[in-house]
């Protein structure tokens, strides 16, 4: 509780807090899907995907999205574990250990896929591995400037037992990893701030713009269609 209470030491603001409040809507994305189409092709290059879900959120989550990428014809593999409570050092070490064993089943690279949290880890797993990584793409990760830049530091702060601004890995969480790097964003992310999902040039090599909530990059048609776009790029 000290450190979800403690004041913020920069002047790092997260959305407006109308945005946080439509995050809450969520259980209607499904609904919403029905009103629009999504067409899944088969891939040009099936890869070997590796799902990491975001802060305090279940793989679960990232099922139906799992569902559309196999569908097109990729293979999408959980992180392994359940619940993100916060990249401390035992559950990176866990979550390395789960790529390294995808890597060895096939001796074939994978594809990283994190949504929020999740691709921050996805990031730091790739500036370890290279070889190991064909691409990563994160959804909504507030990997650039404050890492008090969203709504959910606090909670972070409070479930993880460490500071956002003190991680326990060594890192320098905006330095790109020396594979692709696709950073998706939403100027309508009611977590984190948009710029620091986008990132700056030399964070990341591309940037692509959503129009979707935090919770929608992994519900939405529109989501999952950029990122099956994405994945047939030479």
């Amino acid at each position: 509780m000290a450190l979800a209470s403690e004041p913020c030491p920069d002047d790092a603001r997260g959305p407006r807090a109308l945005l946080l409040l439509r995050e809450f809507l969520w259980p209607l994305e499904p609904v919403k899907r029905r009103f629009s189409s999504l067409e899944v092709t088969p891939a040009r290059s099936p890869k070997r995907i590796m799902l990491l879900p975001g802060f305090g959120a279940h793989p679960v989550r990232m099922r139906w999205m799992a569902k559309q990428l196999e569908k097109a014809g990729h293979t999408a593999k959980s992180w392994g574990m359940g619940v993100n409570l916060g990249a401390t050092a035992d559950r990176f070490a866990k979550t390395e250990e789960r790529l390294l064993d995808l890597y060895q089943r096939r001796g074939e690279q994978i594809v990283l896929i994190g949504w929020s949290l999740g691709g921050v880890m996805a990031r730091e797993l790739a500036k370890r591995h290279p070889d190991k990584i064909e691409k990563v793409v994160t959804l909504g990760s507030p990997f650039s400037g404050s890492p008090r830049a969203n709504n959910g530091w606090r909670a972070y702060q409070a479930i993880a037992g460490h500071r956002v601004d003190e991680p326990e890995i060594d890192t320098v969480l905006s330095e790109k990893p020396p594979v692709e790097t696709v950073a998706m964003w939403s100027p309508r992310d009611g977590v984190v701030h948009p710029r620091s999902a986008c990132g700056r040039a030399g964070e990341r090599d591309r940037a692509i713009a959503l129009r979707c909530s935090h919770m929608g990059f992994v519900l939405t048609n529109e989501a999952v269609a950029a990122l099956l776009s994405e994945l047939d790029r030479a």
